[in-house]
């Protein structure tokens, strides 16, 4: 069982960054992937991209290159979302997920808002 627990999030406003967390515990799978999602309201939730366990790729998807950015502390079961140049439609509770076992995280709030 993978417990994930998101933080960071907030209210800021536009061209602002914002790093969020993602803390995991538990007992890991010996491989795994630490994947970023978001959903804003009334809509699907949808992948932002993801890392692997050894730390040594991480992917996005193509419209967040560039703006965001996913890594991981090797030394700590902690990942990572950075995020710049936000916008306001980038308003969403953003959730971090374990593969496999589609562990998910309860999300936490990004508000961007002059």
């Amino acid at each position: 069982q993978v417990h994930l627990v998101e933080s960071g999030g907030g209210l800021v406003q536009p061209g602002d960054s914002l790093r969020l967390s993602c803390a995991a515990s538990g007992t890991f799978p010996r491989v795994y992937i630490v994947a970023w999602h978001r959903q804003a309201q009334g809509k699907e939730r949808g992948l932002i991209g993801h890392v692997h366990s050894k730390g040594l790729t991480s992917c996005l998807a193509d419209s967040m290159k560039g703006r965001f950015a996913i890594s991981r502390d090797a030394a700590t079961t902690i990942a990572y979302l950075q995020m710049n140049d936000l916008r306001p439609e980038y308003t969403a509770v953003y959730y971090c997920q374990v593969n496999p076992g589609e562990y998910w995280g309860h999300g936490t709030l990004v508000t961007v808002s002059s």
